[in-house]
């Protein structure tokens, strides 16, 4: 890392808000942008774009400024497990029906801490589940399968 930049963090979180903002930015010139009182689709991602790609401009330029912390080692492991718990989403939710999935993404997510425990794990994994139960299903009146074909559901 160059001896100019004071705060490593802030630096690389800098750049990554802005290579987001300007790429929203670029994607939404193909849309129609419209005006403020009648939006087109451009209008939304063009604005948060460059809000966060202004966001990113300064965290990058006042990591030359303040100093912070060196970036740590890179969480593998971690990584893995959230994209492993992503993906067991996806493929789990149109068979196995909402609770199998969301079991399985907080599990595997809660997995991935340094701090993870079997009994909290499925307590949480559990409560949260029923909390997505009944607020996308009950309240929200979401067409989601609580339990899915593979369950008889």
């Amino acid at each position: 890392m160059p001896s100019f930049i004071r705060h490593p963090k802030d630096f690389w979180t800098g750049i990554i808000f802005l290579c987001i903002g300007l790429a929203a930015i670029i994607i939404g010139r193909d849309y129609t942008m419209g005006t403020a009182g009648k939006m087109g689709p451009a209008y939304f991602p063009t604005i948060l774009g460059g809000l966060l790609a202004l966001i990113g401009l300064v965290a990058a330029v006042r990591s030359f400024f303040i100093e912070g912390e060196p970036i740590g080692k890179f969480a593998v492991k971690e990584l893995i497990l959230i994209l492993t718990g992503v993906l067991l989403f996806g493929f789990t939710i149109r068979g196995g029906g909402l609770v199998l999935a969301v079991f399985c993404i907080i599990l595997f997510s809660a997995f991935a801490s340094t701090k993870f425990k079997w009994t909290h794990g499925v307590a949480l994994a559990a409560g949260m589940t029923l909390f997505a139960v009944v607020v996308f299903v009950k309240l929200l009146g979401l067409p989601i399968a609580i339990f899915g074909p593979w369950f008889g559901g």
